[in-house]
């Protein structure tokens, strides 16, 4: 296990449209301990101004505000530069004295450049890691959000977790469209119900694969493949298009589907498929994530990509257990699981 100091980073990103009730969660959770040594970074938007004066005075936490407006817009600069210079501003004696990192993004704001960032940029990447994507949304006006601005929809696609928010104030009509409408967007996501902004810190932390320092990456956790096993018995009844109707009466064309495939997969056939999934992609293909069986390695390879950004795929010291088939993870839009499954047959099969 390295040492706090050289171990990348772990950030979170917490997201929501504007009046998600985001400020609130976040005063509240820089006051727990841990979050105590978080450093939180902070964007204003408009006449929107963030309360980042109590968030800087709950805690010992120092607040770096983005001086530009959008955080989409200034990712390149703005938040290079202070995730490059915050290592060296926030330390004394030649070590830092934050152990994670919190921005707060502006309700606008796709998640997407700030994970691009973060995995690729030559001074950053090897610096943090993402921890976890956290989108807001509320209980009572969601409904309204997602009819009306597709990157939310995005948004609540991606997330590894989703609060919900201002619950006092929907009908219990409201509340059951919007879950259910969650459901079909992206099941495994976990959701907390959030009251006047109170929620344990734990519920948005260790939420990626490597999810605490030293420990064993939590794959079952991560790939949640339970949560789309109703998706796969609609599918294999021939459900298709009808089930996503049933759950979702806007139909939001957000697919969430899972699939497994038995026979180890040549190592030159991955690379092929990785680039053609890289290719078609567009803003159409979410998320994916998925543990593979390469012929020829004892070690799983795990990937993970976030729309158009691929991680690079990462080896595990063991398989998580004697399931040695290789399972995909996919959230779409308007790609159904037959495209991808067959797709992804066809590059075995050449």
């Amino acid at each position: 296990m390295s040492p706090p100091s050289s171990s990348p980073i772990p950030v979170t990103l917490l997201t929501g449209f504007l009046g998600s009730g985001k400020t609130t969660v976040l005063n509240h959770l820089v006051r727990q301990p841990e979050l105590a040594d978080a450093l939180v970074i902070i964007n204003e938007f408009g006449d929107m101004p963030l309360d980042h004066m109590l968030v800087a005075h709950s805690t010992e936490n120092a607040v770096t505000e983005m001086s530009s407006g959008c955080l989409c817009c200034t990712i390149r600069t703005d938040l290079v530069q202070t995730l490059r210079d915050i290592t060296w501003r926030f330390s004394r004696n030649g070590r830092r004295q934050f152990r994670r990192v919190l921005i707060e993004t502006t309700g606008l704001a796709d998640p997407a450049p700030i994970v691009h960032t973060l995995s690729t940029h030559p001074q950053l990447a090897q610096r943090y890691r993402l921890d976890g994507i956290v989108v807001a949304l509320d209980l009572a006006a969601g409904n309204a959000t997602l009819d009306r601005h597709p990157e939310a929809v995005r948004q609540a696609a991606i997330a590894d977790c989703l609060l919900l928010t201002k619950g006092d104030l929907a009908d219990a009509e409201a509340r059951r469209m919007l879950l259910q409408r969650l459901a079909a967007i992206n099941p495994a996501a976990p959701r907390h119900e959030v009251r006047h902004g109170a929620l344990a810190a734990d519920a948005v932390l260790h939420l990626g694969l490597f999810s605490a320092e030293g420990k064993a990456p939590d794959v079952a956790r991560w790939l949640h493949e339970a949560a789309y096993a109703d998706d796969a018995q609609h599918h294999a009844h021939g459900h298709t298009h009808d089930h996503h109707h049933d759950v979702n009466r806007h139909d939001d064309h957000i697919r969430a589907f899972c699939f497994a495939v038995d026979d180890p997969i040549p190592a030159d056939r991955l690379t092929a498929w990785l680039a053609v999934l890289r290719g078609f992609t567009g803003p159409d293909i979410l998320r994916v994530k998925g543990i593979l069986n390469i012929a020829g390695q004892d070690q799983p390879l795990v990937i993970h990509s976030v729309q158009h950004i691929i991680h690079p795929p990462i080896t595990l010291p063991a398989w998580p257990s004697a399931d040695r088939r290789s399972r995909l993870v996919f959230i779409t839009r308007d790609i159904g699981r037959e495209t991808i499954e067959a797709a992804f047959q066809g590059f075995l099969r050449d």
